[in-house]
């Protein structure tokens, strides 16, 4: 096992809208899928290139929320751009930049659909 952790999907509830915070506020291109249950999945990346992804999911069923887990986004030396868009893509800074020593520095935000997420910077 290379990781503890290899998907993590984002719930919303207005799909268009959290595809296009997460491509703004990232500067990536999402990729939309159906997903077998009739609902609809967009992949922070190609889930066949292998590593660790994700995608923001259109199931009602789904709450988004900033209670539970928190989801890390790697942007490493793009932290201060990536903070700039948050807001402007309909976001909130919860924690700005924070230096964590030797591990870099990290944020917190949370997105349009209410989700509390972060961001790393090594």
């Amino acid at each position: 096992m290379s990781n503890v952790i290899n998907w993590f999907n984002l719930p919303s509830t207005d799909f268009d809208r959290a595809i296009k915070f997460y491509s703004s506020v990232l500067e990536i291109e999402m990729m939309r899928m159906p997903s077998p249950d009739g609902f609809e999945n967009a992949f922070f990346s190609n889930p066949q290139d292998g590593g660790v992804s994700g995608s923001i999911g259109s199931n009602p069923q789904q709450k988004p929320g900033a209670d539970g887990a928190t989801i890390y986004f790697d942007v490493d030396g793009r932290l201060d751009d990536v903070l700039q868009r948050v807001e402007g893509s309909g976001g909130h800074i919860v924690m700005p930049k924070m230096n964590i020593g030797d591990f870099g520095n990290i944020a917190l935000a949370t997105d349009t659909e209410g989700n509390l997420i972060g961001f790393h910077s090594a």
